[in-house]
């Protein structure tokens, strides 16, 4: 029989074999891969120059999101052009409030019309929820973080209590401390998701769909703050790294890379051109919704 008396750290537990590694939880299927072979290896690339953690996470966040860039601004352009419909689709929806028919067939043909897809801003944010979720598992099972400080957290490998509350008082499900980097978390959710809903005043802000999104704008801050307070700092403070980037990236991208005025004059184009015979997917889809609901597909 043999014995490992050692770390729990994956580079070290692959190189002795038999499967070691599967000891630390780093998530299944692509998660996992994303960890192993993209998170794993510039995580130690940057530890090898012996920097505080604090400032390694930093840098592993910029590079991230240097790397999803080219997505986030696929999302941002996609919610430039909902926003630049947005008059045309509240007429719609003001004209035919009261036939939800002739709503959706009026909001296909001015879609088809425009060569806008609503889809298409959500395939990006699908394509980084590997990177999101990878993240989640990584930070929790690093030995690297353990005992390591961090500004006023004393352990990345686990929360930064600020304030203790009294003994034997604790609040359900969010526990007996309070800690403060997943309160600046919370609280970066909260304004990233108010300038998305801002940018993105398409036709989800329409009608009773507005109301839920603000609900949702103030939930999933308090949802989070009771989730991650008893969670790993790191994993916390890596959170409200990649919210203030994406606030800064939000900032930037309509400054210098979204014209409206432009996307305004190729929609007007795209108006004029002749329409084609052809369905396209995002119509296909919504006709099969129809169907199945027991509703007639709109009329060529």
């Amino acid at each position: 029989m043999g014995v490992y008396l050692g770390p729990n750290k994956y580079d070290i537990l692959d190189d002795h074999g038999n499967q070691l590694h599967d000891i630390i939880d780093l998530g299944w299927g692509i998660f996992g891969w994303v960890n192993k072979f993209a998170v794993i290896p510039v995580f130690n690339f940057l530890d090898s120059f012996n920097w505080n953690y604090g400032i390694i996470i930093l840098i592993l966040t910029i590079l991230l999101k240097l790397v999803l860039s080219p997505i986030t601004y696929k999302t941002y352009l996609s919610g430039a052009k909902m926003r630049v419909l947005k008059p045309e689709i509240s007429e719609i929806n003001e004209k035919y409030k009261d036939d939800a028919m002739k709503k959706q067939q009026s909001m296909m043909a001015l879609y088809k019309q425009t060569g806008v897809n609503p889809l298409s801003g959500c395939v990006p944010m699908l394509i980084q929820m590997p990177i999101l979720f990878a993240m989640f598992r990584f930070f929790p099972a690093s030995i690297e973080l353990r005992q390591e400080s961090f500004l006023w957290a004393d352990d990345l490998s686990t929360y930064d209590s600020i304030y203790d509350f009294p003994a034997g008082f604790s609040i359900p499900f969010y526990g007996d401390h309070v800690s403060l980097f997943t309160l600046l978390m919370a609280v970066s959710i909260m304004f990233y998701t108010k300038l998305n809903s801002q940018m993105s005043m398409g036709a989800a802000t329409e009608g009773p769909m507005a109301g839920q999104m603000k609900i949702m704008m103030y939930l999933m801050p308090v949802m989070m703050l009771f989730f991650f307070n008893s969670y790993s700092s790191g994993l916390s403070y890596y959170y409200f790294l990649a919210n203030i980037i994406s606030i800064g990236q939000t900032f930037l991208i309509r400054k210098l890379f979204i014209n409206e005025d432009a996307i305004r004059a190729k929609i007007e184009v795209n108006k004029k051109k002749p329409r084609s015979k052809k369905k396209s997917g995002f119509q296909k889809r919504l006709e099969e919704m129809a169907k199945q609901k027991g509703m007639q597909p709109p009329k060529r």
